[in-house]
């Protein structure tokens, strides 16, 4: 599957900001101070957002060593068109 880094870039803000929101609200419960409210949700925002970008690196490293290969697979009827046009039949394996 292919992710072009504008997706994986709002992936990433997506589950930090909604990681923050969670924090914000779990911690407003709690009896701090507003500035220690703030200031651990801005914390733990930033640290989601890089955490799951550092994630997405060691992912595209670890795919470096994969060969993108495609493996086209007959339809549930079994027919594949060739270039020729001419029309086989294969039969599924049980």
């Amino acid at each position: 599957m292919y992710l072009s880094s504008r997706s994986i870039r709002v992936r990433n803000v997506s589950i930090a900001v909604a990681n923050g929101i969670i924090t914000l609200v779990i911690l407003l419960i709690a009896p701090l101070g507003l500035a220690a409210v703030i200031i651990n949700t801005f914390l733990v925002t930033i640290a989601t957002y890089a955490t799951a970008t550092i994630g997405d690196r060691v992912i595209r490293y670890l795919h470096l060593d994969t060969p993108l290969r495609a493996e086209l697979m007959p339809p549930p009827g079994g027919e594949i068109e060739r270039q020729t046009g001419e029309i086989e039949r294969h039969e599924e394996r049980r």
